[in-house]
């Protein structure tokens, strides 16, 4: 049976839409593809300079414990530690074992270890304090250069001009690793140190317990604010042209640039309020700001999918505005509410911009012991090192974003648990 006008023309108009749906999903498909492969890249690159920067390179120097030098007040105290002769034992070591005579010899031998070896063997006899007065086998870092020679940044068969290294060095450094005394390990200075100007040294333990206390600070004032201008906006409020208006303004102000809320905390708590620069107190604030509109929108969009059956039940049943709300409404609403908080929690860790307006770029060595203690957090810390020259703050600094990436993606994991914990379906 021959078909009509009528049907040919429906039935390649239907070939024709099928086609663009086709094409279209093999579009969206493609996309996908290129995306993901874009994400790849991008950590394939920062797995494969940041995974170094988690170890570093070790000397193993064996070193006599005399007590008399290195606690000459005999009670192991930090300031009789201090005035020891830490340094001096050290280096003393370090030219018995390589038997450098001449003053350029000696010059590139204590060069070898970190600047902070002094340190690190005063807390090893602080927690070995029954090895003291005999010889004992100590682990020190490498300076930065001399890390960087074994892993392989710096080249033998440059010419000594143009390398950091001199041929001096190489020469102990190739006789420790061949006498065993070089070791490659995990570094403890990236976890248990703090910012420093030696790269070998530098650590986020500082910048992370920075970061955990702006958090809390921004957490405690932007929850429950955020939550009562939410609840209050939406059951309570009347619907005129004023609240209109801050519906819209609020809208707006999660558009607005992060930069915008530093520059307010800079002219706010700081210019007007006398507040210090560089304290997680003032970071948690500036940062509660910024947060404040994504806590209300998300807590506006939980509270609106509260399905009204629920409110009338309750209002039937002799329930108050304020009960029906509070007792009914709100506990319902607190999954969508708490996954949008964190959402908003975890954009406030990877910022960086308005923490840099309120002065929290400072170069900070102590660790913060409270909120109002001077401090920084990991988004700055790797902005600071970013600007480094020396070739193992790089590594650092990529080691320093696997571990801000890893709470980002713990924060939105823990989101999307919570959700899927909490939520009622209906």
């Amino acid at each position: 049976m021959a078909r009509t006008r009528t049907e040919e023309i429906v039935i390649s108009g239907l070939k024709l839409r099928q086609k663009k749906e086709r094409n279209y999903k093999y579009l969206g498909m493609f996309a996908i593809a290129i995306s993901m492969a874009f994400l790849l890249v991008l950590l394939i690159s920062i797995a494969s300079k940041g995974i170094p920067g988690f170890f570093q390179y070790y000397a193993t120097i064996e070193i006599e414990l005399n007590k008399e030098r290195l606690d000459p007040r005999g009670d192991m105290s930090d300031q009789s530690l201090f005035e020891g002769e830490a340094k001096q034992i050290i280096n003393e070591a370090i030219l018995k074992f390589t038997q450098a005579n001449t003053r350029n010899e000696k010059k590139a031998a204590r060069k070898l270890l970190s600047n902070g070896s002094d340190t690190r063997l005063s807390k090893y006899i602080k927690n070995n304090k029954d090895k003291l007065d005999t010889k004992q086998l100590v682990r020190f870092v490498l300076d930065d250069d001399a890390d960087s020679y074994f892993r392989g940044f710096i080249k033998k068969d440059t010419p000594e001009k143009q390398r950091r290294l001199n041929d001096i060095q190489i020469k102990y450094l190739d006789k420790m690793k061949n006498e065993g005394l070089i070791s490659y390990g995990l570094s403890d200075y990236l976890f248990f140190g703090s910012a420093s100007r030696n790269a070998e040294m530098a650590g986020i333990k500082g910048a992370a317990i920075g970061s955990a206390l702006t958090l809390f600070v921004c957490f405690i004032i932007a929850f429950p604010i955020g939550v009562a201008t939410a609840v209050y906006l939406e059951e309570f409020a009347p619907k005129n042209k004023f609240t209109e208006l801050i519906e819209i303004n609020i809208n707006n102000l999660a558009a607005v640039p992060s930069v915008v809320f530093g520059i307010l905390g800079l002219a706010i708590f700081i210019k007007l309020f006398g507040m210090p620069r560089s304290i997680p107190l003032v970071g948690g604030l500036v940062l509660a700001l910024m947060t404040l509109p994504t806590i209300i929108i998300s807590s506006r969009a939980a509270i609106k999918a509260v399905p009204p059956s629920i409110r009338d039940g309750a209002l039937g049943i002799g329930a108050s505005k304020m009960q029906t709300t509070m007792h009914h409404v709100v506990p319902l609403a607190i999954p969508g509410m708490l996954t949008g908080t964190i959402i908003g929690m975890a954009q406030a860790l990877g910022e960086t911009a308005p923490l840099l307006m309120i002065g929290m770029v400072a170069f900070i060595v102590d660790i913060p012991g409270g909120i109002t203690d001077p401090g920084t957090v990991l988004p700055v810390q790797i902005f600071m090192w970013a600007d480094f020259a020396e070739r193992m703050f790089v590594q650092k600094t990529s080691a320093a974003i696997i571990v801000l990436l890893i709470f980002l993606m713990l924060m939105n994991g823990g989101a999307v648990w919570l959700r899927r914990k909490l939520e009622r379906r209906w």
